[in-house]
């Protein structure tokens, strides 16, 4: 028999608003975990990563966000981080974002400093439910995972020609009350599970630096990533291995957000 006990919390917005609750005093945490030495050779180092870091501190800043960066931290310390971040009072904050730089496995497996152990994106995301950190529940919870790998297939894409002439129709709760302790995520991936996620020496991983190009932007957050995987799309690779020539890369983004979701600027 299976035993629940409800977590009360105080919502931040009216129970049917349409939009999330953004001018609290603060915009809150932006952690980004960033991965590019691993203690074993199974797992190159990922150059260029830095330049991703740079590109997200300033994107998250201008948006008001209070950075931190975590440069190649173990397993055992990126749980603390997580825990430490998760029983942190976060009343007066609008939301939480966390950003993941490193190589990832099959099944959505990252791996940390010490590469002999992996661990998955539930490690990140399940301490911020709202029974465990009541005071970010009926908030966003962000999280963008960039990993270079999730798996070994690659996509070649396929050629399209323009079609003329489509035309496309579109068709234009009483106080208190309880929500699911798993709304109010995003969890935005670099790429499909299975599929190789691409990065440039020179200018930094495909997808992060198409999200931080769109980032300055007071649209919805899902318009703002669907513009994301859009310039991801466009993208093509230039590799001398010729498996990895002309190879495309679409990110996959899933989300529990309850709500529109813009960073407007603070009053």
């Amino acid at each position: 028999m299976y035993r629940c006990i409800a977590v009360e919390a105080d919502m931040p917005v009216d129970w049917n608003a349409d939009e999330y609750n953004m001018q609290h005093k603060r915009r809150g945490h932006a952690v980004i975990f960033n991965h590019d030495m691993f203690e074993t050779r199974n797992y190159a180092p990922r150059e260029g990563s830095h330049i991703d870091v740079e590109n997200l501190r300033e994107a998250f800043s201008s948006l008001l966000f209070d950075v931190t960066i975590h440069n190649n931290l173990e397993y055992s310390k990126i749980k603390k981080v997580i825990t430490a971040l998760a029983e942190e009072d976060h009343s007066d904050a609008d939301c939480i974002a966390v950003i993941v730089l490193t190589h990832g496995e099959e099944n959505g497996l990252l791996v940390p400093r010490d590469s002999s152990i992996f661990y998955s994106v539930d490690i990140l995301w399940k301490p911020f439910t709202a029974d465990k950190c009541p005071t970010l529940a009926g908030k966003p919870k962000l999280f963008f995972i960039q990993a270079a790998c999730r798996g070994r297939e690659l996509d070649a894409g396929i050629k399209m020609k323009q079609q003329r002439g489509t035309r496309t129709e579109f068709d234009s709760s009483p106080s208190p009350y309880k929500i699911p302790t798993h709304a109010d995520f995003l969890i935005a991936y670099s790429t499909m599970e299975g599929f190789y996620s691409f990065r440039n020496l020179d200018t930094g991983t495909w997808f992060i630096q198409s999200l931080c190009k769109e980032l300055n932007s007071t649209d919805n957050l899902l318009q703002i990533l669907t513009r994301t995987t859009r310039r991801v799309t466009q993208l093509e690779s230039d590799s001398n291995v010729k498996q990895f020539h002309k190879q495309k890369q679409v990110p996959s983004i899933t989300s529990m957000l309850t709500r529109d979701l813009h960073f407007h600027p603070k009053s």
